[in-house]
């Protein structure tokens, strides 16, 4: 048995070492998380078959002596003279009895022990777990989901059943409440309280949800609510350290209430009542407009737009590749023109470039825009990795593609880079290419100012390169997704949905040179399903007489 957990452990740390934290950020990393955990189980099955083993010994024996003992004790010097059983029962207490203390003393856990101690170093961390739950939440808000629904797992396209427990929905609240997000406590605690209601078991009590819930009403600004939940977490628990203190503060925040002005008393109700549970407003100024196009509301692919859209054969301006076998085109929108080509790679490529991609994918950053750094954010949530034409011939293969069916060089464009999304999986509105020194001025209001302020740097990036701005974006859709997980155009009011084999271009310039804002998207959060995609960035350089310059600056 402990060759056995060896070799699964040598061929677990083989899998796993190149394993990053923040596996939530990758569905992809997530399934070794899977098959860890099964041989955890197999690993617990073999000590819980040891154990047993041991456990049937140590009970036979205990019927046989226990047989023996109730005829010996009824009369034990009758008993005794027998000389057979007198030697027996020395031997007995001098050989048999030991044996059986060290049998009990044997530790069957080691092996199982040792597994769990080695792989804990590769299981997610309390970040991960805290990231999850603030994924679910996403998910919540963005396709405005009750507790309740997520709790009872009621999620569309979802092939498997999944619920949240009690304290499952304790973590959810726990997680918010201890990054101030009092909105989401309350939402998740009151869900809690429900379930509780509702007869689930659970090793969380009402006091504890009680205690959160009451804390976070009053961080909300509801005193009344505040005063009436600690009550009742009194009633339940008369000794809480912290609630009798709580009420008598809150109450005397009330009674201050009370003392001032009627006028003041009816603005200052009135101002609380309307935004008390209201999700609060955040950093993302189009929040309202990119969410609402994630969940297929707010299209503006109006009929007579529509009339515009066709389908066709694209050869590429008379590639002699596509000549003979042309892509199908379809148009997505109409200006700028988004176009996406089917079956544009097959299952066997997409396959292969997964599995060559999955070692190198870590998480995605952006740039900080007042250190310049390469950071981290929560508005991005994927893992990506950047493959070379010389990691495998499908790489190169595919790049050739992607250069014969825009009619641009791939010499100057970048990596071809696979990203895959995890848990609730977003990018929210950004553009793809850099912005000029002198656009800042253009454009300060709204999303505009966002922007700026979130990317001002990149240009240095792309100078560095030496190859220009990124002229075009060419996306392959590399998975189905079952629910969310759109890409979508604020500005336009488009939404395009992910479909395996598929990849929509659009360019991110203008003829002029100039950036086209009105390219301004996002991914939306994977509601169900494994996203992956792979993307290529076409550079200026290079692209002179392939995509000639226009007359004005709207070209």
């Amino acid at each position: 048995m402990e060759f056995q957990v060896l070799v699964l452990l040598m061929s677990w740390f083989g899998v796993l070492s190149w394993v990053q934290a923040e596996f939530f950020t990758s569905i992809g990393h997530m399934t070794d998380l899977i098959y860890a955990e099964k041989d955890l189980v197999q690993s617990l099955k073999e000590y819980i078959l040891v154990e047993e083993a041991k456990l049937s010994k140590i009970k036979s024996w205990a019927s046989k002596m226990e047989a023996l003992t109730s005829k010996s004790a009824a009369d034990p010097e009758g008993y005794l003279a027998h000389p057979v059983n007198a030697y027996k029962l020395v031997k007995r207490l001098n050989t048999e009895w030991p044996a059986l203390g060290d049998l009990v003393l044997q530790d069957s856990a080691a092996g199982f022990v040792a597994n769990l101690s080695v792989q804990r170093q590769f299981f997610p961390t309390d970040e991960d777990e805290s990231g999850a739950a603030r994924a679910l939440m996403r998910l919540q808000d963005t396709y405005k989901l009750d507790p309740d629904t997520i709790s009872r797992g009621e999620l569309p396209g979802t092939k498997y059943q999944a619920v949240l427990s009690v304290d499952d929905c304790f973590g959810m609240g726990r997680s918010a409440y201890n990054e101030g997000d009092y909105y989401h406590t309350v939402l998740w605690m009151e869900q809690v309280l429900k379930q509780l209601d509702a007869g689930e078991e659970a090793t969380i009590t009402k006091s504890l949800v009680l205690d959160y819930l009451s804390y976070a009403v009053f961080q909300l600004g509801d005193l009344h609510r505040a005063v009436e939940l600690t009550r009742r977490l009194l009633s339940l628990d008369p000794s809480h350290e912290r609630a009798g203190g709580n009420l008598r503060y809150f109450e005397r925040l009330l009674e201050e209430e009370r003392e001032k002005p009627l006028f003041n008393q009816t603005e200052a109700g009135l101002a609380t009542q309307e935004n008390l549970y209201e999700r609060p407003v955040d950093y993302l100024p189009e929040r309202d407009v990119y969410e609402s196009l994630c969940r297929g509301e707010g299209v503006k692919l109006t009929p007579r737009r529509q009339k515009k859209l066709f389908c066709r054969y694209h050869h590429g301006n008379r590639v002699p590749q596509l000549l003979i076998a042309p892509f199908k085109e379809e148009d997505e929108w109409d200006s700028p023109h988004i176009v996406r080509y089917y079956d544009v790679m097959s299952d066997e490529e997409i396959e292969r470039i997964k599995e060559i991609a999955k070692p190198k994918l870590a998480r995605a950053t952006v740039r900080d825009p007042k250190t310049g750094v390469l950071t981290v954010a929560s508005y991005r949530v994927s893992k990506s990795s950047w493959l070379e034409e010389d990691d495998d011939p499908v790489v190169a293969r595919v790049n050739r593609r992607m250069q014969h069916i825009t009619g641009l060089t791939v010499k100057t464009a970048e990596l071809l880079q696979v990203a895959n999304y995890g848990m609730g999986g977003q990018y929210e509105p950004h553009f793809d290419f850099s912005r000029r020194p002198f656009d800042s001025g253009l454009k300060t209001e709204g999303n505009r100012l966002a922007t700026f302020l979130n990317y001002s740097d990149e240009q240095d990036a792309f100078k560095r390169l030496g190859t220009g701005n990124r002229v075009a974006t060419f996306l392959n859709y590399m998975s189905d997704v079952e629910a969310g997980g759109a890409t979508v155009f604020p500005d336009l009011g488009a939404a395009i949905w992910p479909k395996k084999g598929t990849a929509v271009f659009w360019y991110n310039l203008l003829r002029s040179g100039e950036g086209d804002y009105r390219t301004r998207h996002a991914a939306c959060p994977v509601l169900v399903g494994c996203k992956w995609v792979s993307n290529k960035w076409f550079h200026e350089r290079g692209q002179e007489f392939l995509r000639p310059c226009g007359t004005t600056e709207v070209d």
